[in-house]
């Protein structure tokens, strides 16, 4: 069940254009004249333009003279709404009809499609799609909305400011033409400077923050959705790969020939990841697979357990990190505390687990590389790729799809899977080959979220106020060898790790954050929300810890805290009124209240929980969000759903094991269990109003949910819990 709010006035805001150019920096190059779509193999994998786009006034809009109006989307599509809030903000400059709105994906192209926070570089992440477009895509159709006015204008030749449009519709009096009609008209106007063109003041939003907007996302519900999976070529053949079962180990023997002689198998291929099996379909594939007899050289494989690997941590915990942030003097004013409460934190390594696995469709020609993807990280794909092949990057043409999911996962800094695709399709030159992991590739042989340790000391003087705190969190970095090292770590310190730490906002005298990296371990990633996934449950946990031990508020103590931060308290009372901070609940239940900061989004949550019989029932959470300008509050509350449905499964019972020697023990979702739809509990979001530029809402919803569970835990039972996921003590 949803309920959603989003006050009247929240749109009511004024937005400084300048103020937000300089966040975003340069616009870049989106605003181009010329625009083509590379030709599939496949009538289903990427469709050419149609033949009615006459109008085409930069790189991110195409109209028809079937009156359709084509939004090309930069960022791809796995569910978080980036089809609809991109195509709403064209949408909402060009005054058109929400029907005859149509969202695809863009090329690889980081020359027009660049994340304008990341550079010259195309990708998705971060939580940025709306927050880095929603200038840029706004002012590309006000551009095409002026070039249209002016072939009006010429056609009925009255004066360009007498012309009105709306819902599609270009009118003067009595005369009315759609935007097909004045398509090839317009292609002949001059292109006006972005600079000349005026923005609608929110005052004027039709469709941003107005109207609950159909998904542009569409064919999901009737299987016309185009998904890797879906990509049939000619002569294709379908990979599955054998991966060594402990990370870092190394084929060293191989005998294929049972594979080889399965019925369906073409080939057996050798590559840097394992052994590849080649059919003419994906069952033959998999079956031939299982007839491979290997063996694999472990002198390289990591080969400790998880219970090996936190006692270590622990211990790291003990002594001095590398500071991340210091302020004051916690050393002594820890000696000097009256009380000190001493915790460890402990947070397992966790899967992405995208309903769709890893897959990918590649064929290596003499021309190049043609990629079939739910794509994520253009740039960073073709550049790998390039190096691969020893080709030029502008050579591997990829073609985005709708992604089933990611949560991280598809933008990998080594392109793992893609690389796997092409160091097969190269040993088969000229043919299409799609490569498929299933669940069980993807749980036992993937890339993790880190596991971690925190230790925090915490000391409270003789008034009960907050003196120190020191915060030492191990784990391995998530760039360290990749290309992002450079930017994202500096002296030590990988920015990924400390994130949510290194910022807190609590206003604590003496305080420290320390970072130990650890240098081996599994194969690690970024995880949606990626460092706020265990630095919010850290920090939140003992702010409550510390609320209790002093006989304060948990909420009221927050707020005195963050005197000086408005947005964080402004979501913290929000989600406080609205979930009736303090009422009166029945034995066995109880309320839990978190707040964090992730991705330049606010959000507070506080979540009412049953425990029986040493279960835990989530049975609602009420959050409040402040992310700016709201584009789609309807997609916003989506996002903050689905943020709290993801988190509630690491929370309640998600974790990757590693057993004895190394070997990854979960396999699929029955040991590697998420969140069932029977256990989702009821959601109610508050949108705060806000006169910010708009931020991301992909991410932020999820590093609350973990603490403000934990802390209604505490208030029903009385125990406090260290360790994720969530396990009550029994006597």
């Amino acid at each position: 069940m949803r309920r959603i709010s989003l006050p009247s006035e929240a749109t009511n805001i004024a937005l400084d254009r300048r103020k937000f150019l300089k966040i975003i920096g340069s616009i870049g190059a989106g605003l181009t004249l010329g625009f083509s779509l590379p030709v599939s193999l496949s009538a289903r994998a990427t469709e050419a333009a149609p033949a009615t786009a006459l109008f085409e006034p930069n790189a991110f809009v195409r109209i028809g003279t079937d009156n359709k109006v084509t939004v090309m989307i930069k960022h791809v599509e796995m569910g978080q709404g980036t089809y609809t809030g991109l195509t709403t903000l064209v949408a909402e400059e060009l005054d058109a009809d929400w029907d005859q709105m149509v969202a695809e994906g863009a090329p690889a192209d980081a020359n027009r499609y660049n994340n304008t926070f990341w550079g010259p570089m195309q990708g998705t992440g971060g939580s940025t799609a709306i927050a880095n477009s929603y200038l840029q895509m706004r002012t590309a159709g006000a551009v095409a909305k002026a070039m249209l006015v002016a072939a009006a204008a010429q056609r009925w030749n009255v004066d360009a400011s007498q012309i009105q449009v709306k819902a599609g519709i270009v009118s003067h009096g009595d005369q009315q033409a759609t935007f097909g009609e004045l398509a090839e008209a317009a292609a002949g106007q001059a292109i006006p400077d972005e600079a000349s063109v005026t923005l609608k003041s929110p005052e004027q939003f039709v469709f941003i923050g107005k109207q609950t907007l159909s998904r542009k996302d569409i064919g999901k519900n009737n299987g016309t959705a185009i998904f890797t999976q879906d990509i049939k070529l000619p002569g294709m053949l379908t990979a599955v790969v054998l991966h060594a079962p402990k990370f870092g180990a190394r084929l060293k023997t191989l005998d294929a020939a049972q594979a080889k002689a399965s019925t369906g198998v073409v080939d057996v291929l050798t590559i840097s990841t394992g052994v590849a099996v080649l059919a003419r379909d994906y069952w033959s594939a998999k079956k031939g697979r299982e007839q491979l007899a290997v063996t694999w050289d472990e002198s390289d494989a990591f080969t400790k357990s998880s219970t090996q690997i936190m006692a270590e941590y622990k211990e790291l915990a003990k002594n001095n990190g590398l500071s991340a942030r210091s302020e004051g003097d916690v050393v002594s004013a820890l000696q000097q505390a009256a009380t000190v409460i001493d915790n460890h934190y402990e947070f397992p390594f966790l899967s992405h687990s995208a309903l769709e696995p890893m897959n990918c469709v590649a064929q290596v020609t003499e021309q190049g590389c043609e990629i079939w993807n739910g794509e994520q990280f253009q740039t960073v794909d073709q550049m790998n790729i390039a190096q691969l092949l020893g080709i030029k990057p502008e050579q591997v043409t990829i073609h985005m799809l709708l992604a089933g999911g990611s949560f991280g996962r598809r933008a990998n800094p080594h392109s793992d899977y893609l690389i796997e695709t092409v160091e097969i399709a190269r040993q088969k030159k000229g043919t299409p080959v799609k490569l498929v992991w299933s669940r069980e590739d993807d749980t036992q042989v993937g890339y993790y979220r880190p596991a971690y340790v925190h230790r925090i000391q915490a000391g409270l003087d003789a008034d009960g106020n907050i003196s120190s705190w020191k915060q030492h969190i191990v784990g391995q970095s998530i760039v360290t060898n990749t290309a992002f090292e450079p930017s994202l770590v500096k002296e030590g310190i990988d920015h990924t790790s400390v994130e949510g730490a290194s910022n807190i906002p609590y206003a604590i005298p003496n305080l420290s954050i320390e970072l130990t990296t650890v240098k081996e371990g599994p194969t690690v990633q970024w995880w949606r929300s990626v460092g706020s996934t265990h630095t919010a449950f850290a920090i939140e946990t003992m702010i409550d810890e510390l609320a209790v031990k002093t006989n304060q508020d948990p909420v009221a103590m927050r707020m005195r805290l963050l005197a000086k931060h408005p947005r964080w308290q402004g979501v913290l009372k929000l989600a406080a009124e609205k979930a009736e901070w303090g009422k009166t609940l029945p034995a066995g239940t109880g309320l839990g209240v978190a707040v964090h900061e992730s991705f330049s989004t606010f959000v507070a949550q506080v979540a009412q929980v049953t425990v029986k019989d040493g279960h835990i029932s989530v049975d609602k959470v009420v959050c409040a969000v402040d992310c700016g300008v709201p584009v789609n509050p309807d997609v916003i509350a989506a996002q903050m759903e689905g943020g709290i449905g993801f988190g509630l499964s690491p929370t309640l019972m998600s974790a990757i094991t590693l057993g004895e020697g190394g070997m990854v023990e979960q396999s699929n979702f029955h040991n590697y269990q998420v969140l069932r739809l029977d256990q989702m509990p009821e959601v109610e979001v508050h949108i705060v109003p806000s006169a910010e530029a708009p931020t991301g809402v992909g991410e932020p919803g999820v590093p609350p949910i973990a603490p403000a569970v934990a802390n209604a835990v505490a208030a029903a039972t009385g125990q406090r819990l260290y360790t994720l996921p969530l396990k009550l003590a029994t006597t």
